[in-house]
């Protein structure tokens, strides 16, 4: 595991440098290779007592999983840091994920124990034939503070799995997959040359850890000596105090929070006066957002990361709105059309790339989803493009659209309004259309907006006729994702149950 080496050098060098941080308590490093004794002696024996264990998934060589569901940011972490210097595979599952989803990756995964608080997750589990053990928090807290200690976390083998992670979990039935520690070496590799989670660096990751941003966070803060300061939810009303009273020099968050960071910063400048960097995921980062920490913050360098849970880091973006990525060193990238050819610069396709950091695929339980091809490339279905030698990204697959026998990319779409005055978060979706087969809406939140007028001259100022939204309107708000992401298809579907004002 990337994190056990440096867990324990610097438990050893500096054991009152801060580990992991949150609402619920602080772990320093020192502490932190105690308390996963206890952690890994509590899994252990919660494994070892059951008579009739799940099988764990054969991509995990046999080794037992456990999940982590509560809504404690601080005990989810501490417990899958603490397992990462033993032989065991750690899973975090987003308690707020449907309840049918939950029960498919445990018994799919066959994941043997589930630290979770939903009362009624037990039972389900139960009906669905799983014979492994649930522990409310409570009870794996008592059992820790009653248990004799295990041997010390140690550095594992490199191609040992430890991580098990999901793509989804909204939608549909979550894609579950396996980092091995290796594969984790590289990734943590490339993220500490470029996203700078360096030794000492006090970083606040406010977003829900079964999120893959914030857990990607935590994971390369305790690899590299940093500080990991969490957050059971998002608080706005809490960010300035915190990165004043925490010491934060670095925030890695999703690009929503970036305009909480702005208006916080307006109303407390000093208290960012330490803040050194933000670092986003996610391709979409509107000019706006850029320019408006830029004016409030000058001093605060802000990078734009794409990557995918799969992959692993892939490259950035500095300046823009975030879609033309300098690809990584180490990297490659490459567009291929539906029958696997290589497209020219300049058109869209479908991105597929080759890193070390790369998942071997998804549990075969989960999903017959192929992730690599036979040659070792892989793709999560990106769209893209190279422009002069730079990766453009255009969305997922479900995020272009064809429109009177035109290819539209709606993520496309929302950019040209990025800097509009007074237009509030967009989000463009596809409506079907008996003429054109779909059409592209322009979906707005908040009560106003500019006049239908003004919307359509600025779109056909800025986008081909095919983009131009043909259908806009107004919604109260926008269904975003736990991380903040806005829902796309639940957008859409607003629409179609008669929700929002049309313009």
């Amino acid at each position: 595991m990337p994190i056990t080496r440096t867990v324990l050098s610097t438990a050893a060098q500096r054991p009152a440098q801060p580990a992991i941080v949150g609402a619920d308590g602080a772990l320093d490093y020192a502490g932190l290779v105690e308390d996963s004794r206890r952690v890994f002696a509590v899994v252990d024996a919660a494994h070892r007592a059951q008579d009739a264990p799940p099988q764990p998934a054969p991509e995990t060589d046999g080794i037992p999983v456990t999940a982590v569901s509560v809504g404690s940011a601080f005990h989810a972490a501490r417990i899958v840091a603490g397992l990462a210097g033993y032989r065991a595979v750690s899973a975090v599952i987003d308690p707020q994920w449907p309840l049918a989803h939950r029960v498919h990756v445990v018994t799919a995964a066959g994941i043997g124990l589930v630290i979770g608080d939903d009362p009624a997750l037990a039972p389900a589990l139960r009906d669905a034939g799983w014979t492994g053990t649930v522990l409310a928090l409570d009870e794996f807290r008592d059992r820790e503070a009653a248990a004799t200690p295990a041997e010390p976390p140690t550095v594992r083998d490199a191609d040992e799995a430890f991580l098990l992670l999901f793509s989804s979990g909204t939608t549909s039935d979550p894609k579950a997959f396996l980092k091995t520690r290796r594969q984790y070496r590289a990734n943590v590799a490339v993220s500490s040359a470029h996203l700078e989670p360096l030794p000492g660096v006090r970083t606040l990751a406010p977003g829900p850890l079964s999120y893959s941003l914030t857990l990607y966070a935590l994971i390369e803060c305790l690899a590299t000596g940093g500080g990991a300061h969490l957050a059971d939810a998002f608080d706005p009303a809490r960010l300035a105090s915190r990165v004043a009273a925490e010491g934060i020099t670095r925030i890695v968050a999703v690009p929503a929070v970036v305009q909480v960071l702005i208006d916080a910063a307006r109303r407390d400048p000093g208290a960012f006066s330490a803040l050194e960097l933000v670092v986003t995921g996610g391709a979409n980062l509107p000019t706006a957002l850029r320019d408006g920490l830029a004016a409030v913050l000058p001093h605060v360098r802000l990078i734009s990361y794409y990557g995918a849970a799969e992959i692993g880091f892939i490259g950035d973006s500095r300046g823009g709105d975030g879609t033309l990525l300098d690809v990584y060193d180490g990297i490659l990238a490459e567009i291929r059309d539906d029958t696997g050819a290589r497209v020219p610069d300049g058109e869209l396709g479908t991105l597929w790339i080759r890193a070390a950091a790369c998942s071997d695929g998804y549990l075969a339980a989960t999903t017959d989803a192929a992730l690599r091809g036979p040659d070792g490339w892989a793709t999560v279905h990106d769209l893209a493009r190279i422009v002069d030698g730079r990766l453009q990204l255009a969305g997922r697959a479900g995020d272009v659209v064809a429109t009177g026998g035109h290819k539209v990319s709606l993520p496309e779409v929302e950019r040209a309004f990025d800097t509009m005055p007074g237009l509030g978060t967009a989000c463009a979706v596809a409506l079907p259309d008996p003429r054109l087969g779909n059409v592209v809406a322009l979906v707005i939140e908040g009560g106003s907006a500019p006049s239908k007028a003004e919307l359509q001259a600025w779109a056909r100022a800025r986008l081909a006729p095919q983009f131009v939204p043909r259908r806009w309107y107004l919604l109260d708000r926008l269904p975003r994702t736990a991380g903040g992401k806005i829902r796309r298809p639940a957008t859409a579907a607003l629409l179609a149950d008669g929700e929002g004002i049309r313009l």
